[in-house]
C-alpha cells in the first residue's frame, strides 16, 4: 500500500471512511478482495499471494486496519516476517483498542521490515509505527483527516502534502459526492513540481538510485511498477462495512461493490 487516506469521525453517518491505492510490482501475484477470514470475525481485504498477508483488511465489526511500506536503502530483507501479517491481525479483533493492545504486548519491531499502520473503527483512530527494534510506537489521534503515504503520518514529501490538502477540502465541505470526490483524489495523475526526479547527477552525488517522477503522483503509472489497485471502505454508525474496489488503476478501472463478500462462502 503506498497511499492510505482515513477519515476517522468526520461525518456522523459514517465515522470511518478509508480508501486507499496499493501501488506494487506488476508481477507480484496478488487478490483485490477476497474473503481473508471466515469467522471470528470475518475479515476482509486484499491478499497478497506471493506472501499470504494483506495491505488493507476491514471486518464485520468495522476494524479497518491499513498500513504503508516504509522505504529502505538496502530493500526488503526477505528473512523478516512480511509486513502483511500485521493488518491481518488487527482485523481479528472487535474493536481497534483491544487490536493495538495485543499490538504493543506481542510484536516487536525488529522482526518485521519497516512499515506505518493506521488502525481505525467508528470510536477511535490509531497510528503506528512499526521499526527499528522494541515494541511498536503507537498514538491515538483525534477526529479528522490523515493521509499516509510512504513516509511518517505527518512526512512533508510533495504527494502526501498535495492529497492531504484536497482531502482536508473535501472533509471540510458541506453535501456533494464525497466518494467520488475520494476516487478523483485516487486517480489524480499530478505530479507536483516538488516531486520532479532529480538529474542523474543528482541522484549519483546523492548515492542513491533516481526514482522515476511517476511516484509522486497518488496514481501511479511506470512500466514494471504502478497502481494496482484501489479501494473504498464505508463504516456507517450501525451495521456491516461496505466495500468497493477497483482490480486495477482507480483512473481507467471502475470500482464494484463487493459487499456481498460478507455472505459468501470464502474461496480456497
Amino acid at each position: 500500500m503506498c497511499l492510505l487516506i482515513v477519515l476517522s469521525r468526520v461525518d456522523v453517518g459514517a465515522p470511518l471512511v478509508v480508501v486507499a491505492n496499493r501501488d506494487e510490482r506488476f508481477d507480484r501475484p496478488a487478490t483485490a478482495a477476497t474473503v481473508l477470514a471466515e469467522a471470528g470475525p470475518r475479515v476482509l481485504g486484499g491478499r497478497d499471494e506471493l506472501a499470504g498477508g494483506t495491505w488493507l483488511a476491514v471486518n464485520e465489526h468495522g476494524v479497518v486496519a491499513g498500513l504503508t511500506n516504509r522505504p529502505s536503502p538496502s530493500g526488503r530483507d526477505p528473512e523478516k516476517r512480511s509486513r502483511g501479517e500485521l493488518p491481518l491481525a488487527l482485523a481479528r479483533h472487535t474493536n481497534a483498542s483491544s487490536a493495538i493492545e495485543e499490538l504493543a504486548e506481542q510484536v516487536h519491531s525488529e522482526d518485521y521490515n519497516a512499515a506505518w499502520l493506521l488502525v481505525g473503527d467508528r470510536h477511535s483512530l490509531y497510528y503506528v509505527a512499526v521499526g527499528g527494534s522494541g515494541a511498536p510506537e503507537v498514538e491515538c489521534l483525534a477526529p479528522g483527516p490523515y493521509v499516509l503515504g510512504n513516509d511518517p503520518l505527518r512526512g512533508a514529501s510533495p504527494k502526501t502534502a498535495r492529497v492531504r490538502e484536497r482531502v482536508g477540502a473535501i472533509a471540510r465541505a458541506a453535501g456533494g459526492d464525497q466518494h467520488a470526490l475520494l476516487q478523483q483524489v485516487l486517480s489524480d495523475h499530478t505530479i507536483p513540481a516538488e516531486a520532479e526526479a532529480p538529474s542523474g547527477a543528482e541522484a549519483g552525488a546523492s548515492g542513491a538510485p533516481e526514482r522515476p517522477a511517476q511516484l509522486g503522483a497518488a496514481c501511479v503509472h511506470t512500466d514494471g511498477y504502478g497502481t494496482r489497485s484501489a479501494a473504498l471502505i464505508r463504516v456507517p454508525g450501525e451495521g456491516l462495512p461496505q466495500l468497493w474496489v477497483a482490480d486495477g488503476p482507480p483512473c481507467r478501472t471502475p470500482f464494484v461493490d463487493v459487499s456481498p463478500l460478507w455472505s459468501a462462502p470464502a474461496l480456497p
